[in-house]
């Protein structure tokens, strides 16, 4: 008996050190960072079981036991948890006890069309999916939009949010913020611009946005298309006539593409376009507001990222046999 007792207080002994092993010893999971998502209304078993699948505990049956000497079993709120660290069993009862709610992150790239934000949005799984079965049109309706087309009407930016936020509710988000952003730029731009209302600035904008990404260029281009609409000029930039090709476009423009006449073709059409062709960043609205002091009106691309500007023809073609043709002094 007495053996038994000291076989028994042994065993014991070595069950409370490895409980506290399994407590209080940080764990580091396969992969990180790593999610666990605890809906509400699991059992304690089903989120042991989940949290050791996923590896963010050593052991399942620890768990319960712990949980339910503590008085934890009761009190586990559902949530998203977000591992980043090693992270003992005991901290992971701290974080379930209080709950966590975990934010997750959408971008909408300057340049996307909004038909690659809609994309976006609908693939992300921590989203709300509840505009999938609405048009463009009707998306415009529900937000109070007076336009009928989205191009250009949503702000390209990183926007963080809750599992369970509706696409509606991230949507409009990134539409208010572009009214804002268009109008802060309205507010600000040079006298005696070519735009009779901000949105033919935020054209502007979107036309700027597809034509160069390097800072120092932005408002350069911006005087070039706007001295041809001072003069009557046609803007023929490219990204307006891939826009009207869509899905036809295969990734390289043509002559033909050129020659074919569509309401974005801005060789074959005088004027800004009828929509934007993009999503502006604030760069590129700024840029639209407050192009440079410059007569240039031709510009063609240095191959590093750059452009070459200017002001007459016989300068825009010497440009081109240096940097297109390859034939320069």
């Amino acid at each position: 008996m007495r053996k038994f007792l000291s076989l028994l207080v042994i065993l014991s002994l070595l069950m409370a050190t490895w409980l506290t092993w399994v407590t209080f010893i940080p764990h580091t999971p396969a992969s990180m960072p790593l999610v666990v998502d605890v809906p509400a209304g699991q059992s304690l078993s089903q989120t042991a079981e989940q949290f050791a699948q996923q590896d963010a505990i050593k052991s399942a049956w620890a768990f319960q036991i712990v949980a339910r000497l503590t008085g934890l079993d009761t009190r586990i709120k559902a949530g998203d948890y977000r591992l980043v660290k090693a992270t003992s069993m005991w901290e992971l009862f701290t974080r379930l006890e209080k709950g966590e709610a975990g934010e997750y992150t959408i971008t909408a790239f300057e340049g996307w069309t909004f038909r690659q934000f809609r994309q976006a949005l609908a693939k992300h799984p921590a989203l709300k999916h509840d505009t999938a079965a609405l048009s463009d049109r009707e998306l415009l309706q529900k937000l109070g939009s007076e336009h009928d087309h989205p191009e250009g009407l949503f702000f390209p930016d990183t926007y963080f949010f809750l599992k369970g936020t509706s696409e509606f509710a991230l949507l409009k988000r990134a539409y208010d913020k572009m009214q804002q952003e268009l109008q802060r730029a309205w507010e600000v731009r040079q006298p005696n611009l070519p735009y009779k209302t901000p949105y033919e600035l935020l054209k502007m904008a979107s036309i700027i946005e597809k034509e160069t990404g390097h800072e120092e260029d932005r408002a350069h281009v911006a005087a070039v298309f706007v001295n041809r609409l001072n003069i009557g000029m046609r803007l023929q930039t490219d990204p307006s006539v891939i826009y009207g090709v869509g899905a036809a476009y295969n990734g390289k423009i043509t002559k033909r593409h050129l020659l074919t006449d569509t309401p974005y073709n801005t060789y074959t059409r005088a004027g800004l376009t009828p929509t934007p062709i993009a999503l502006p960043g604030r760069a590129a609205l700024e840029a639209a507001a407050n192009p440079a002091p410059s007569r240039a009106l031709y510009f063609v691309a240095r191959g590093d990222g750059t452009s070459q500007f200017s002001e007459t023809l016989d300068e825009h073609n010497a440009a081109v046999r240096k940097y297109i043709l390859g034939k320069g002094d």
